[in-house]
């Protein structure tokens, strides 16, 4: 029964590019049945947020301030190029103040993805420094999402910042200090003790959460279709342009010998985002034009990141096989 489970979550990991749009499909699908259940979702968020940071402790976000250059770096190119970028392209095809621009804008200011983490050990990165980056900047989030969003827009849209920041303090702050609480009781052993349970049903919870929200929002999207053939290319080209300011950024800003590790971590950290507190923000403070961006995000976010890891291992071939010492060719 143990091995069940973490064969189950290995499962959902592999297949998460399929199963996200899948759990979207469906809430689409069932939403007249599934519309009662949408007050669950800051409790089901709220728990996949609390057991991601159980494999976070005060040590893994050490290391993060040891490295203040990379932490602002990563932030920085997250929160503000990208959502500056984010605003630029959606004005160009969609009016300034359109609904459709917050969501873009949205998707880059919300915190970074829990999924990150597989995505940049799959790729031979520094795991404990995007974990602790995720961790860092889902604490942040109160701050970040609603005054960025102020910043950008202005009076443009009207957002109670305080709500914002209660809300996310409630689902996100909270349940991550007591995951990091419970890592240094259990001196980091209390994720792999449960993991068997926890990590696949924060997997369903995460599904759940986007089968409730997609549910939410079905009526709106039908209405809405019209407008998909402008903005479905640019929420592909806004989650292709949050990885390459990440790739582009770190060549630029790290100085001497380009750590590999430390790149392919700023790429995933930039690219991928939490689109389910995404949904969450979007449903409940801007208009449900608004959360469609972010949406459409859940189909591309995934296999961006499959195309990524891809075009990463063989620009590392290449660049190690110029020095002769290719560790993939060992293998």
């Amino acid at each position: 029964m143990w091995s069940f489970g973490i064969q189950f979550s290995q499962f959902v990991d592999k297949y998460m590019f399929l199963l996200t749009p899948g759990a979207l499909l469906l809430g689409f699908l069932f939403a007249p049945w599934l519309q009662h259940a949408v007050g669950a979702i800051p409790y089901l968020f709220g728990y996949s947020t609390f057991v991601m940071a159980m494999g976070c402790g005060v040590g893994h976000l050490r290391q993060v301030f040891r490295k203040p250059g990379i932490m602002l770096l990563t932030l920085g190119l997250a929160h503000l190029l990208s959502p500056v970028l984010a605003y630029l392209l959606g004005s160009v095809v969609f009016a300034a103040q359109s609904p459709y621009v917050v969501g873009l804008v949205l998707f880059t200011v919300i915190p970074l993805g829990v999924s990150s983490v597989i995505w940049v050990g799959l790729s031979q990165g520094s795991v404990p420094l995007i974990l602790a980056l995720v961790v860092l900047d889902a604490a942040l989030s109160p701050l970040v999402v609603p005054h960025l969003i102020e910043w950008i827009f202005g009076q443009l849209v009207k957002i109670d910042t305080l709500a914002v920041m209660f809300d996310l303090i409630w689902i996100v702050v909270l349940p991550t200090i007591l995951g990091v609480i419970v890592y240094e009781i259990s001196k980091g052993q209390a994720k792999t003790r449960t993991a068997p349970f926890m990590l696949p049903t924060s997997k369903l919870t995460f599904l759940a959460v986007i089968l409730l929200n997609a549910s939410a929002i079905a009526p709106d999207v039908l209405d809405l279709s019209h407008d998909m053939i402008k903005l479905v290319p640019m929420v592909i080209l806004l989650v292709a342009l949050c990885y390459g300011v990440g790739e582009v950024g770190s060549r630029l800003f790290m100085k001497g010998d380009i750590d590999a590790s430390l790149q392919v971590t700023v790429a995933y950290a930039t690219g991928m985002r939490n689109i389910s507190l995404g949904i969450v923000i979007a449903m409940g403070y801007f208009t449900p034009q608004a959360s469609i961006p972010v949406v459409l995000s859940i189909l591309i976010q995934q296999p961006m990141a499959t195309a990524f890891h891809a075009l990463h291992k063989i620009l590392t071939i290449r660049r190690l096989a110029k020095k002769g010492m290719s560790r993939y060719d060992k293998r």
